[in-house]
């Protein structure tokens, strides 16, 4: 009899721990979408730091844009991960 309810604890271990992975995953699954803005965002602001300053001030102006825009992506990560 004993080895009979060990086997059932197994079976009952073995199909509930992959459910509860993947639960597990859903729940806290990072953010592809909004990490690849990110890298974006980051990639963008390299490309302006490298640019020539001539540009009345645009340029400027947009890498203070992206500099804003990548905490806002930054604080949507957190605060997706935290909820």
């Amino acid at each position: 009899m004993k080895r009979y309810r060990l086997w059932i604890v197994i079976a009952a271990l073995l199909l509930v721990l992959p459910v509860a992975g993947y639960f597990s995953q859903q729940v806290f699954a990072d953010q592809p979408q909004m990490e690849a803005a990110l890298v974006a965002l980051k990639n963008a602001r390299e490309h302006l730091e490298k640019a020539t300053d001539d540009k009345g001030g645009h340029r400027k102006k947009a890498m203070e844009h992206i500099r804003k825009a990548i905490i806002e992506v930054e604080k949507g990560i957190a605060f997706d991960r935290r909820h």
